[in-house]
């Protein structure tokens, strides 16, 4: 009983901190400024912002798109379209690909949008954009909950997410990294289009592993996964 216990209440505590990271990517939708003014007050640390913000939003979603892969599947490009539903083992693994992909992105455009801000003659720094581009993709994790939905395209879920993600940006830029006015406009369109680009490679890899469009990689994961405990 105590055992049970223990574990509703801990099963409690986890859903109501993966609840408050979608309330707040919510807030940085519909109430922008308010929300990047909490985030610039919070002054956070790289390591607690990987910690208790982003991976734990990774791995919400990772889960939910996991379960759907099992449970309901993906439809598959061809002649003869049917519905491939994943091994457990097959969806950890391309789970776990995924949010490393999605990891890459964030790394590399926090890095250039760097870059980016000092040929405008801006001294920025990795916490700076880090932090921007950490919650500027939060609407993007949002709507990829809706991946598991077999019947909605994944560049459905990526176009609606990198739009919304493309507006919180805006005023995300002038909180966090405050440029110089005449160069935020150019910072801000450089940044959107790094944003677009690095996404939506991503997107697309991860799209036509799932539709069947790379058979060699498909093989790869089936061999790894039956070598899995489940």
């Amino acid at each position: 009983m105590r055992i049970w216990y223990a574990d509703l209440v801990v099963s409690t505590r986890l859903n109501r901190y993966h609840f408050t990271r979608m309330i707040r990517a919510l807030f940085l939708i519909f109430q922008t400024g308010a929300a990047w003014e909490r985030v610039v007050k919070a002054q956070r640390n790289l390591g607690p912002l990987l910690v208790l913000y982003l991976l734990p939003m990774m791995l919400m979603v990772a889960v939910v798109n996991g379960f759907g892969l099992v449970k309901w599947g993906e439809p598959q490009a061809g002649l003869f379209h049917y519905i491939h539903k994943s091994t457990a083992g097959e969806a950890v693994i391309f789970e776990a690909v995924h949010s490393l992909l999605t990891l890459l992105a964030i790394v590399v455009c926090g890095v250039l949008i760097k870059i980016l801000g000092e040929t405008f003659h801006g001294r920025f720094t990795y916490k700076q954009t880090f932090t921007l581009v950490i919650y500027v993709l939060s609407p993007m994790f949002l709507l990829r909950l809706l991946d598991t939905v077999p019947a909605i395209t994944p560049w459905a879920t990526w176009g609606i997410g990198i739009v919304l993600s493309i507006k919180v940006l805006h005023q995300g830029i002038w909180f966090v990294m405050q440029p110089a006015p005449p160069n935020a406009f150019a910072l801000y369109f450089m940044s959107s289009l790094l944003l677009v680009a690095a996404t939506g490679l991503e997107r697309f890899v991860t799209a036509w592993y799932l539709v069947g469009h790379i058979p060699s990689a498909g093989n790869f994961v089936s061999h790894l996964a039956a070598h899995l405990p489940f």
